[in-house]
């Protein structure tokens, strides 16, 4: 058996320049102090040496970090807006907890940062695999984590190219359960306020929608969003003053649908008399709303258990099929009444 390879500390970062390990390590975390040549020569070495913190070099030594990464790109005002990953991170948390692990979430503004997060992770030995989610058309990441060599479990999917495993809802299934409902429910005109189409989940849904409400579709039939309120507020306006207005809107999440909410009764129009409310995501929210809302439901926090449950056996080299599919159910409440 090869001898294990010499992980160099900043011990020896220090000594081979001749300071001190304090100053290089005012160096590596720049911080003042140092000067920039010192300061240019510690980088240089560190880069050549491929040294690592300190956490990185215990996981190499048998110590593992025992933690799960999940990085997620998206707004921050978005996000404590929207329900559905704050419970999807408990369900992976309350699974991860049992063999031990920790959970380690970021946020990042842009999927170049994610991937710049992604790399330091596993340059580091931070993370033992990562969760990614809002895969998108031309995404690199199921590429960069296979290169990086890094376990991870896609929340959402399934992945095109099929990179990665992945749990996800069936999101055909939950449009057909919308749209038969509504026009069950004697709805002609059905429209879609949708999040960006860049977004592959968001992607399939629009195209459920069109082919579930062939027929039945109001023109405009979808409209996209940020998944903002602001964008759901100006969504819905456009909706009600088309030349034919629709009879009924579905929203992709809880937010757009109570943006829509507050401007149809801007409008002085009443949710269900004049027209009929549904959203693709169920919380507390949707109930405490008055009228109450209609919703798909498929719990998040269940949904993030398995994602986790999926990741760890992944890590430890456990078979693990492709993909999951959760299938989704429609709560049927006031804002979708009979016309």
């Amino acid at each position: 058996m090869p001898p294990r390879r010499h992980r160099p500390t900043l011990k020896d970062l220090a000594a081979r320049l001749g300071i001190s390990e304090s100053a290089a390590s005012f160096a590596l975390n720049g911080r003042p102090g140092v000067s920039e040549e010192t300061r240019r020569r510690v980088l240089d070495l560190a880069k050549e040496l491929q040294w690592a913190p300190h956490h990185a070099a215990r996981t190499l030594s048998g110590i593992t970090s025992m933690t799960v990464g999940f990085v997620l790109t998206r707004d921050v005002r978005e996000f404590g807006m929207e329900s559905f990953y704050l419970r999807l991170l408990t369900g992976a948390q309350s699974v991860l907890s049992t063999r031990g692990y920790g959970l380690l979430f970021q946020m990042t503004s842009a999927v170049d940062e994610e991937l710049a997060v992604l790399r330091r992770w596993s340059e580091e030995r931070r993370v033992e695999g990562v969760i990614i989610s809002d895969l998108r058309r031309g995404d690199p990441r199921p590429a960069y984590l296979k290169e990086l060599g890094l376990p991870a479990v896609l929340a959402g999917g399934p992945d095109p190219k099929k990179l990665l495993p992945c749990v996800t809802v069936d999101d055909a299934a939950a449009m057909r359960l919308i749209v038969d409902h509504l026009r069950a429910t004697g709805h002609r005109r059905l429209a879609y306020v949708s999040g960006p189409a860049d977004l592959l989940h968001v992607h399939r849904r629009i195209a459920a929608f069109r082919k579930a409400a062939a027929g039945s579709l109001a023109e405009p039939g979808v409209i996209g969003t940020d998944y903002g309120d602001e964008q759901g507020l100006a969504a819905t306006r456009w909706l009600i003053e088309a030349p034919v207005r629709p009879d009924a809107v579905v929203f992709d999440n809880e937010v757009l649908a109570v943006a829509g909410v507050r401007a149809l009764r801007s409008a002085g129009l009443s949710v269900p008399a004049d027209i009929s409310v549904v959203s693709c995501e169920d919380s507390a929210i949707c109930t405490a709303l008055q009228p109450s809302l209609t919703a798909v439901q498929r719990d998040p926090a269940v949904f993030g258990e398995a994602v986790a449950a999926k990741l760890l056996r992944l890590i430890h080299d456990e078979p693990v099929p492709d993909a999951d599919a959760q299938q989704p159910n429609l709560a049927v409440r006031e804002s979708t009444q009979q016309r």
